[in-house]
């Protein structure tokens, strides 16, 4: 069986790029713990956690080149320099990482400071998927027929008029599928294609980095400061490190209607959109039309990303309903990098406890639009629901 590594320090989302810069610079003391979620009750064969361990154990190896750091530093002028510095010297730890295989289950945890294991989560599970489909021996379609679907996709998303850009990172088939897909979406110049969430694949292909921040700045926020503040601090300390920069909130960590009562006229001014990535997308986009109108904001200056679960016939349902009224882009991942002919897996790796200063540890939670996608302890829930008087 042939080993699957990962070829480069920057095969990884943007947003990952993006918190570790804000993390290094104000919680550079704090430790977290992750946990791999299997949502999709995959079964992994005999010695998946030996093969895993060999290709997080392989990770040591990889350093930002040269001309990764002077990628980063002329694309990214947002970034600190010496956050660009302190990466150049970044190692993944592999001791960080614990694999434990119970027959067909699988858990893996990650557990450290965060400025550092945050790099974790998104290569963790794209290697996952990768050897899942190795180690099962499951066949995907052949590299014509991947480059002729996602050729055909990106004609059709042209002809919609949107703006579309590839999130497929973490459920990807394999990184041999995504490096087809990218190529083929580089192909046409004059497309709608406006980027990758894949830093790596972002540069190979000459195409813009896209991310801001992920659904762990918010549940951060919350263990550290309280559910009541999390939102606004999280957004407040966004600011102060981007002063304007990557200008797109997630909505929806504790809810869109918790999230639209702290995203005041302050902050609907600062950032230039919102992202949507659970619950009803024309409900939401309604909600956050009717919450611009509110605060004396054209929604024709605004924007929404939407990243929950896309396919050609949801993006054209959300165009339709939204066109001409809020600006409009769209991320699709697994649609894209895991579109071959196989089952895609349903699994994530999600923050699951932040360590207090007295060195206790506290969950964390999140409260999605949809209530199948809460995540955390049970009894933190709870506790966050009433805090915030969320009704089921």
């Amino acid at each position: 069986m042939s080993a699957v590594r990962l070829k480069s320090i920057l095969d990884n989302d943007f947003y990952k790029i993006t918190m570790q810069n804000a993390v290094v610079k104000l919680f550079p003391s704090e430790k977290v713990k992750y946990s791999f979620i299997n949502r999709g009750k995959h079964h992994f064969p005999k010695g998946f956690d030996e093969e895993l361990r060999k290709s997080v154990n392989a990770m040591a190896e990889m350093k930002l080149t040269k001309e990764e750091k002077e990628y980063l530093r002329n694309t990214c002028p947002y970034l600190d320099l010496p956050y660009l510095d302190f990466l150049a010297g970044y190692q993944y730890d592999p001791s960080e990482v614990q694999i434990v295989q119970t027959e067909n289950d699988l858990e893996v945890t990650v557990v450290g400071e965060w400025y550092r294991t945050i790099l974790w989560e998104v290569p963790l599970l794209a290697l996952i998927s990768e050897l899942h489909y190795v180690m099962n021996g499951i066949e995907r379609d052949s590299d014509e027929t991947v480059i002729r679907n996602t050729l055909e996709k990106a004609e059709e998303l042209d002809n919609l008029g949107v703006n579309f850009a590839e999130f497929g990172t973490r459920r990807r088939h394999s990184y041999k599928v995504h490096d087809l897909v990218v190529d083929a979406l580089t192909q046409n110049k004059s497309s709608k294609f406006t980027g990758s969430s894949n830093v790596h694949f972002a540069m190979k292909y000459g195409v813009k980095p896209i991310g801001t921040h992920a659904h762990e700045w918010f549940m951060f926020h919350a263990a550290e400061y309280g559910f009541k503040m999390a939102n606004a601090l999280s957004l407040e300390h966004w600011v102060d490190v981007y002063r304007g920069d990557l200008g797109v909130a997630l909505s929806d960590t504790y809810t869109t209607e918790v999230f639209f009562q702290q995203f005041d006229k302050k902050f609907a001014k600062l950032f230039d959109g919102v992202r949507h990535d659970s619950g009803d997308p024309i409900e939401f986009a309604e909600k956050t039309i009717a919450h611009y109108e509110q605060n004396g904001i054209n929604p024709l200056f605004k924007y929404i990303i939407f990243s929950d679960g896309l396919n050609l016939e949801k993006v054209a349902e959300i165009t339709h309903a939204c066109r001409g009224k809020i600006g409009i882009s769209f991320g699709i991942g697994t649609n894209l990098t895991n579109d071959v002919g196989v089952k895609p897996m349903n699994i994530v790796m999600k923050l699951i406890a932040a360590q207090s200063v007295n060195g206790d540890w506290i969950p964390t939670v999140k409260l999605s639009d949809e209530h199948g996608k809460y995540t955390g302890d049970p009894k933190m829930i709870e506790l966050a629901k009433e805090f915030l008087r969320i009704k089921d």
